[in-house]
């Protein structure tokens, strides 16, 4: 299938994560910051939610200026990656984004630390913001380290010296 062709030494593994799932879930993200306001409250932390339906007009501007940030992260990733087959951006690229990973996990900081390792208790959202942000973390580590690139690997040049 020529949409899962990798670019060069990259791997069919990133080009997949990084070019359609990570866009496509950070565009979900946009999606429910902006136009199910009302559930992204909730689902973020319900014991601070707005009772009903009428959200604060300063909360309703945050969360559309994160669905705003939301849809540049993901229409960033998607164009920009694509856009090249060069490692080395992709490697930039990736490290800003694993940097923005560890402020994202920062953020639900407040909710305490058994938010961190509690799975079992993680509802939609929380699988969005933790979950998947280790997972695409542990992937950006895997490529910033050279996994599943096709390069030489540093051990591997001492060895055959």
């Amino acid at each position: 299938m020529p949409f899962l062709k990798p670019f060069g030494s990259i791997s069919a593994w990133y080009w997949v994560l990084f070019l359609y799932i990570e866009p496509a879930s950070t565009a979900v993200g946009a999606i429910y910051a902006h136009f199910y306001q009302h559930i992204y409250l909730t689902l973020t932390h319900a014991a601070s939610a707005p009772a009903s339906n009428s959200i604060p007009l300063s909360t309703s501007i945050v969360l559309t200026q994160l669905a705003n940030l939301y849809l540049l992260l993901a229409i960033n990733e998607a164009l920009v990656l694509r856009a090249t087959s060069d490692v080395k951006v992709w490697r930039v690229f990736l490290l800003g984004l694993l940097i923005a990973d560890f402020g994202h996990l920062y953020s639900v900081y407040e909710l305490g630390l058994p938010i961190y390792w509690r799975f079992w208790a993680w509802n939609a959202i929380d699988w969005g913001n933790i979950g998947f942000v280790y997972m695409v973390g542990c992937a950006r580590v895997a490529f910033l380290c050279g996994v599943g690139l096709g390069e030489k690997r540093v051990g591997a040049d001492l060895k055959s010296q």
